[in-house]
């Protein structure tokens, strides 16, 4: 995909925070991942702006999901 190495980017960003004990930063770098991971895997389908069934991305659907594992 086109923006896969943004997800490369935060892994190393969180791996280097791990290593200098920023535990907190490591742990937001994760969540970060996680909802870019959800926001580019969506992109390319969702081009309207609208998840299935109703849901808007626009309203924080992509982070809530991110946070629970759920599957774009």
């Amino acid at each position: 995909m086109k923006y896969d190495w943004i997800l490369d980017v935060l892994v190393d960003l969180r791996t280097f925070a791990q290593a200098n004990g920023l535990n907190a930063l490591a742990q937001e770098l994760e969540q970060t991942r996680m909802v870019a991971s959800v926001e580019i895997a969506s992109s390319g389908d969702m081009a309207g702006g609208a998840w299935p069934h109703g849901e808007d991305r626009k309203t924080g659907d992509i982070a809530r999901r991110a946070r629970t594992g759920a599957r774009a």
